[in-house]
């Protein structure tokens, strides 16, 4: 679950409405502003400098988001390849549920969009404990303060299941905690974003979250009922494709190294925004031509549920547009309706969502011939196998 505009306000549970008819009379005025708008951010600037002008002002969603409640998040993730879907640039909501798609994908850059500026902040956890790990269960231990025993890289060989259960038999140790509190706050001051003393509190807050709650730590939602189904963060580690196998960035070596060459690079590229506003996808578009890339993959989540509710549907659809883009570029969608007897066709046995892809053109074109009246009409009509 992620955030869009109505992300500005507290809202109900994504499955207690299904967005209505779309405004679609400013369609071709948001192109025409569009294409006016911000240009190209200078490829040499600096990571910190990328992620201001990329960002516009942060908004509120009701929950934690530290990490996903989409258990169907890897399924999609054996039709990339076949579908074409490589390189270029990624662009995602959310938090580390990225990392996984970005491993798979191995774009040559990616930007992570989302509302909150608390998303931001998290993510430049993440890219300081990357920064500071050479290992998977270097990461994973700093994540969860737990003193784990140093494993040469050259020994990083195990399954996900052996580093689960590694990570997981190895105490909680605050010297630990002490000491990558320490180390990520001296890697905060070389990204060369501006943060307040509230943001390194915040930063630091997650962190313990991430502590107390190891592998059993659950997505939280603020003034509605936390949902019995949501993974733990250990199910999220552990789950697979739909070919059985493991896929998440933590699965293998190669998968860890792929992102944490990105972050190094500063090729993750955290950025407050709104996928329905007036800068940030625009502005990410304009960088992405800049670099002479194109769109390998959007992860929407279930953004467009609350776009599509909030009239602001248009908007988004005016900002993918905005977007260099070629054949081959591909939608990643959450749709969280099949616990309330709204199964998707393509739903998979024993989840209470699916995970959907869809060719970005052929949601413009649909759009464009008024095709797409409703959420349901957005998740259904473009939808395709994930099993090419």
């Amino acid at each position: 679950m992620s955030l869009s505009a109505a992300s500005r306000r507290s809202v109900s549970s994504p499955t207690d409405r299904q967005g209505g008819l779309f405004p679609r009379g400013s369609f071709l005025f948001l192109l025409a502003l569009g294409a006016c708008a911000h240009p190209p951010v200078e490829v040499g600037s600096g990571f910190g400098t990328l992620v201001a002008d990329l960002s516009e002002p942060g908004g509120f969603f009701d929950t934690d988001n530290l990490i996903s409640n989409e258990t169907s998040y890897l399924h999609v993730v054996g039709a990339f390849a076949p579908y074409g879907v490589h390189g270029g640039a990624y662009i995602g909501v959310g938090p580390d549920q990225n990392f996984s798609y970005i491993a798979a994908i191995d774009p040559s850059i990616a930007y992570i969009i989302d509302i909150r500026r608390d998303n931001m902040l998290q993510h430049l956890l993440f890219k300081a404990l990357f920064d500071l790990s050479a290992t998977r269960s270097d990461y994973l231990g700093a994540l969860l303060g737990r003193a784990v025993e140093r494993i040469p890289v050259v020994a990083d060989t195990g399954s996900i299941e052996w580093l689960v259960q590694l990570v997981e038999s190895a105490p909680r140790s605050e010297d630990v905690v002490a000491t990558v509190e320490a180390q990520v706050r001296a890697r905060l001051r070389t990204y060369g974003v501006s943060l307040s003393n509230d943001d390194v509190a915040t930063i630091e807050r997650f962190h313990r979250t991430f502590v107390e709650g190891g592998l059993d730590l659950q997505f939280v939602s603020f003034g509605r009922t936390p949902q019995s189904y949501y993974p733990t963060f250990r199910e999220l580690l552990l789950e697979r494709d739909l070919s059985g196998t493991f896929r998440s960035y933590l699965a293998t070596p190669a998968a860890f190294t792929r992102v944490k060459r990105l972050q190094a690079t500063d090729r993750i590229i955290p950025v407050v925004g709104d996928l329905a506003g007036r800068h940030a996808l625009r502005s990410i578009g304009a960088d992405i031509a800049s670099r002479g890339l194109s769109l390998s993959a959007l992860y929407t989540s279930n953004v467009e549920f609350y776009l599509s509710g909030d009239g602001s549907f248009n908007r988004y659809v005016a900002n993918i547009e905005m977007v260099p883009r070629d054949s081959n570029s591909i939608i990643i969608r959450s749709y969280f309706g099949n616990r309330f007897r709204r199964r998707h066709p393509l739903a998979v046995s024993g989840y209470y969502m699916s995970q959907l892809l869809e060719r970005v053109d052929t949601l413009l074109s649909l759009w464009g011939r008024g095709l797409l009246r409703s959420y349901g009409d957005v998740v259904i009509k473009g939808a395709m196998p994930l099993v090419p």
